[in-house]
């Protein structure tokens, strides 16, 4: 007989509750499969099965509170739980009979594992139906959850069954379809793809492509031909930039008289759209943000001067140095830095009636996406260079517009930089990412008359803007902050020298 037992719950964490079992007394389960959900306040965690069985005993039941090393339960190891397996398949026996793929074994198609605190996600749009052949590891479905999008290929070669619809909310472990693998079915799959290109220009590219869900949807949308896209994934793969950008590429090719054109007679005029989980966990998130912190915004300028001709005088060698272009951002990631060093407040958060001060500058970079905003953080920015800086920028921005940032990649930030001048922002009140007591505004950089010694001169400058927790950064520290980031921005050297 194996336990089941409450984990380890976090650092600062001493209990959990029972949010639910997904298994009762007498079912049979596989290991590692989630027999219950933990919620904290800070996150929920699964528990799964220690070992291949039946779950033989519930010591505590939904909403009981529990600390680690609890035993919430028992598995009773055996083969019950092994020949209860096919029963999860039946289906899949008749669509492999009809398409002539009798005799072949089924195989589970479950939902991946989605990350630390990640309960579950929602099935997005099949790229097959029921009954279709598919090939070994060609993309079936993407699940979309609160942070992620995961893509699910086929395990095997065979006759797909379809077990959970689209929309439909999963979680990990979870059966959601399956293969009738078979020599028939494998054979029917592969020369499929190959019949189209002739003359479509891209009806059945996409799965010889093995293009993710998200890049087929909108070749499917915009009628592109994937064998006409520029590729840029890391592994050589087309991305959904790269289909945008596409779409993009090919916009002027349509009529100029078609602008103006009133809205179609077959448009609605109002469409109403399911919220994607990411877009869920953003507004929540942003207004627990609201309701949580005694968020205000304090404002300065900063002239770019300096670090705009310093930067165009470097910025050459210092690509061909570094392999990376010199931007901004390196440079307002080193007076942050240097700034939360001397004002710790913006560097700490409050739990509960605690104050934590971190000795680490881990620096949530936001990002905007198709899907929405995210946070990637640059881990231990205070030891970086500036080309580490801008190298670690780059390669987290990429990943959050390919969809390809883990769970680590997202989580621990300290304190936050948004540029919302990117997209031409003039002026702007960024919200606090929780538990983070600062977050640091960028702006468009404008060139503006400023009164310089008695003169009146053109210079380029930038609003900033650094909204704070007043209950842990009082006023005269923030604005001590965000003058010391001015300083060290118009007076690079400073930074050099560590002034």
């Amino acid at each position: 007989m194996a336990d089941i037992l409450t984990p380890a719950l976090g650092e600062s964490v001493a209990e959990a509750s029972i949010a639910k079992w997904t298994r009762k007394v007498g079912d049979a389960v596989k290991k590692d499969e989630v027999l219950v959900e933990l919620e904290t306040d800070k996150v929920s965690l699964e528990v799964v099965a220690p070992a291949d069985g039946v779950l033989s005993a519930i010591n505590a039941h939904e909403g009981d509170t529990v600390v680690p090393g609890t035993v919430l339960g028992a598995v009773t190891e055996g083969g019950a739980a092994a020949a209860a397996a096919p029963a999860q398949a039946p289906a899949a026996a008749a669509p492999a009979a009809a398409s002539g793929a009798s005799g072949g074994a089924a195989v589970d198609i479950a939902v991946p594992t989605m990350g630390e605190s990640v309960a579950e996600g929602s099935i997005g749009t099949w790229l097959k139906k029921s009954g279709d052949t598919v090939a070994k590891d060609e993309l079936l479905v993407e699940i979309e959850t609160d942070k992620v999008a995961v893509e699910v290929s086929a395990p095997a070669a065979g006759v797909l069954t379809i077990t959970a619809a689209d929309g439909a909310t999963v979680t990990p472990g979870q059966v959601i379809g399956s293969v009738a693998a078979s020599g028939a079915a494998a054979a029917a799959a592969a020369p499929a793809p190959a019949a189209a290109p002739a003359n479509t220009g891209s009806a059945q590219a996409p799965a010889s492509a093995h293009l993710s869900p998200a890049v087929q949807r909108v070749v499917s949308e915009n009628n592109l031909n994937p064998a006409s896209l520029s590729a840029s994934g890391p592994k050589g793969n087309i991305t959904k930039a790269d289909a945008i950008a596409a779409i993009g590429a090919a916009a002027p090719a349509a009529p100029a008289a078609a602008a103006p054109a009133a809205p179609r007679a077959d448009q609605p005029r109002e469409e109403r759209v399911k919220m994607t989980r990411l877009r869920q966990t953003i507004a929540r998130r942003l207004k627990e943000s609201q309701n949580t912190a005694a968020q205000l915004t304090t404002f300065n300028e900063v002239d770019m001067t300096n670090v705009m001709a310093l930067r165009a005088q470097y910025k050459d060698v210092f690509e061909k140095r570094h392999g990376v272009k010199l931007g901004f951002m390196s440079f307002f990631t080193k007076a942050v830095v240097q700034a939360l060093h001397e004002i710790p407040a913006v560097n700490a958060e409050i739990d509960g009636a605690d104050i934590i001060y971190k000795n680490h500058y881990d620096i949530g970079i936001a990002v905007g996406t198709d899907k929405g905003l995210v946070v990637p953080v640059l881990r231990d920015a205070d030891v970086l260079s500036l080309a580490g800086i801008e190298k670690g920028i780059a390669a987290l921005g990429k990943a959050a517009r390919d969809g390809a940032l883990t769970m680590d990649q997202m989580q621990g930030g300290t304190f936050t930089i948004t540029n919302g001048g990117t997209y031409g922002s003039l002026m702007s009140t960024p919200i606090l990412n929780a538990p983070q007591s600062g977050i640091l505004g960028m702006h468009n950089i404008v060139q503006r008359p400023m009164a310089i010694n008695g003169e009146v001169k053109i210079r380029p400058m930038m609003y900033l803007a650094l909204s704070y927790d007043h209950r842990i950064v009082d006023g005269k520290e923030a604005v001590t902050f965000l003058v010391r980031i001015k300083e060290l921005l118009e007076d690079p050297a400073r930074a050099l020298l560590d002034l």
